[in-house]
C-alpha cells in the first residue's frame, strides 16, 4: 500500500497532535513530522518530504500563505492544503495564488478533511464548500478579472499599499487601520503577490509610478 506522507504545519501545539493522532487512524496515511511556523516549515519540508503539507493560513512570524508561497516554489512536488478558521474571499484567493491545492475550514468533519487530502494527493483540486460558494458569488459579482494588477487590490489593500509607500512600518500600518500586525503582514503578503512584485520597495514604486496616493 502507498502511504500519503503528509507534514502537518500549525502553529498550535494541540491542533498539531490533533491532527497527527487522526491521521495515525488511516492505513494510507504517514504522519511524517510537524512545524510551528515558516523556517520550520521549509526546513522539515526538505528533509522528510512529504506528499501533501497542512498549513495553518495564519503563522507566527509569518503568514501560512506566505509559507505556501515558498514551499510550492522550493519544491513544486509538494500538494498544500489551506486549514483554517477563516473562510474571508481575499485568503482564499490569496492562497490560490500562493499554490496551495486545498483549502479547509478547520470545523470540517474528519472524514471530510481525510477525503480532502487524498484527492490532493491524487492531484485534485478541493475546496471547502463553504468556499466554493462565496468564490463563486464573487465572481458572480466582479465578472471577468482585470488585467491591471491595481484594480486586483481590495480598497482595504489599496490603503495598505499607500502606507507602504508612505514608509510606514507593519505596526504603524496596523495602528492607522486598527487591525492586528499580523494582519497586516497577511496583507502585504497579498499585495505582493497581485503586484507581481518582490519587496516593500517595488511595492512603494509601483505606488508612486500609478499616483496612488492618500486622499487630502
Amino acid at each position: 500500500m502507498v502511504k500519503i506522507r503528509v507534514l502537518v504545519v500549525d502553529d498550535h501545539e494541540i491542533v498539531r497532535l490533533g491532527l497527527t493522532h487522526l491521521l495515525e487512524q488511516y492505513p494510507d496515511f504517514e504522519s511524517v513530522d510537524s512545524a510551528s511556523n515558516l523556517a520550520e516549515a521549509l526546513l522539515k519540508a526538505e528533509r522528510v518530504r512529504p506528499d501533501v503539507i497542512i498549513m495553518d493560513v495564519r503563522l507566527k512570524g509569518a503568514s501560512g500563505i506566505e509559507a505556501c508561497r515558498e514551499i510550492c516554489k522550493y519544491f513544486p512536488g509538494m500538494k498544500v492544503i489551506m486549514l483554517t478558521s477563516f473562510s474571508e474571499d481575499e485568503m482564499v484567493m490569496d492562497s490560490i495564488y500562493a499554490g496551495a491545492q486545498g483549502y479547509i475550514l478547520k470545523d470540517v468533519g474528519n472524514d471530510e478533511l481525510i477525503r480532502a487530502i487524498r484527492a490532493v494527493f491524487r492531484g485534485e483540486a478541493h475546496l471547502d464548500p463553504v468556499v466554493t460558494n462565496k468564490l463563486l458569488e464573487r465572481m458572480r459579482r466582479n465578472g471577468q478579472k482585470s488585467d491591471d494588477p491595481l484594480e486586483q487590490l481590495s480598497e482595504r489593500e489599496k490603503k495598505i499599499l499607500i502606507c507602504i509607500a508612505e514608509g510606514r512600518t507593519n505596526r504603524e500600518i496596523a495602528q492607522k487601520v486598527s487591525l492586528s500586525e499580523k494582519t497586516i503582514r497577511n496583507y502585504v503578503s497579498s499585495i505582493l503577490t497581485k503586484l507581481n512584485v518582490s519587496n516593500r520597495a517595488e511595492a512603494a514604486a509601483y505606488a508612486a509610478q500609478h499616483k496612488l496616493t492618500s486622499q487630502p
